[in-house]
Order: C-alpha cells, then structure tokens, then sequence
C-alpha cells in the first residue's frame, strides 16, 4: 500500500507525471521497435505499441507548451550562477539554461506547424529544437565532468554519474533525430530509440526516488 500511494503521490504532480509517461512511451517503443523488426509473427502488436509511443510523445510535446514560464524563472533565479564555485561550471550552466530557454518555443512553433496553426516549415524548427536540446545535453555532460572532479562525497559523485549516463542516452537520441549526415543521424533501429530513452528515463525516475528519500531521511 505504501508504495501505491507514493505512486499516486507522485503521479499528482506534473513531473511524475511526465517521468512516467516519458518511461511508458519509449518502453513501448523498444518493445514495439523489436517486434516488428525481429518477430514477424508479432509485427501487428508491435505496431499498436508504437502507435501508443507516438501518441504518448505527442502528449508530452502539448504539456511542454506550458513549460517557458517556469524555465524563465528558474533561468532568472539561477542567474549567472554566483553560487557556482566554478567558472566553468557556471559558463557551462547558464548557456544549458539559455539553450533549454530557446529551446521551448521553437518546439512550439514546430508543433503549431505540424498542427497548420502556423504555415511554416515544421522540419526546420524540429531540427532547430532537436540541436538546442543536443547543445544543452553536451552543456549538461560537461557540468557533470567538472563537479565530479571536485566531488569527493560518494553520493554526488554517483548524482554526476548518473546524470552522465542519463545525459548520453538522450544525447544519442538527439542525434539520431538531427538531418541525415550529422554523425549517425537516422541511423538508430526504432527498438534502440526506445532503449537509449528508457535507460534516460529509469535513471531519472531512479535519481528523483533517491533525491525523496534523502529528503525525507534528512527532515527531523
């Protein structure tokens, strides 16, 4: 019981809500991805599952349109990192805020051309918010680089690591959705999208457990 009601804890907010629905839809896309690729017998299942990964990817695209506001002030209250012991750090921070500020509207005018609200050319703002979400994961791995080398406290070294890996994951990803001879651009096998994505998304979950209990474990 205690564990559905942390579940039903979490799902009341909106970034459980979002980690949950990130997780589901790229599982479904690894599942989905083998079957039709590896078991023709099963490529039916498969197609259902990937069908749901994309409704539930458009689901999260829609609850992102809500998202500037709180990116602008956590981006304003961050600053330009005066509590950052490290210039680097702090060079690299407040250009992953600005890249992860800009990166918003762009992929609202990509949806709202996708949509013809707008009559624009969706692909190049899709592309336009794909490289800024690459350019903040790149800022993102850097800053995990530099803190763990100043960190001597074994449980923010693990918190850098784990969000190395979950960062490379999605940096994979990313990649694979930029234009065709970026690197290795829309060469990734659907099942692989959604393993890179659902690795992402369980060590998220996994480090937003962990953050609870240290919380709790830390209130008197």
């Amino acid at each position: 019981m205690a564990s559905l009601s942390g579940l039903a804890s979490a799902l009341e907010s909106y970034r459980g809500r979002d980690r949950l629905i990130r997780v589901l839809g790229y599982c479904c896309q690894l599942v989905g991805g083998v079957l039709v690729e590896q078991c023709p017998a099963r490529s039916e299942v498969g197609t259902r599952l990937l069908v749901v990964s994309t409704q539930l990817s458009h689901c999260r695209t829609i609850l992102r349109l809500f998202d500037d506001l709180a990116m602008f002030v956590y981006t304003k209250q961050y600053g330009l990192g005066a509590q950052e012991e490290d210039a680097f750090v702090r060079l690299v921070s407040v250009l992953g805020n600005l890249a992860d500020q800009l990166y918003y509207p762009c992929e609202h005018v990509a949806w709202a051309a996708d949509t013809r609200v707008l009559h624009v050319d969706s692909s190049r703002w899709w592309t336009l918010s794909t490289a800024l979400w690459a350019l903040s994961l790149l800022l993102g791995i850097a800053s995990p680089l530099a803190r763990g080398k100043r960190r001597a406290v074994e449980a923010q070294m693990q918190s850098e690591m784990l969000s190395l890996l979950s960062n490379l994951a999605d940096l994979a990803n990313a990649v694979h959705w930029l234009p065709r001879g970026v690197l290795w651009a829309g060469r990734f096998p659907l099942w692989l999208v959604g393993l890179m994505g659902t690795i992402s998304s369980l060590l998220s979950i996994y480090q937003a457990v962990r953050a609870g209990g240290q919380a709790e474990a830390a209130t008197p």
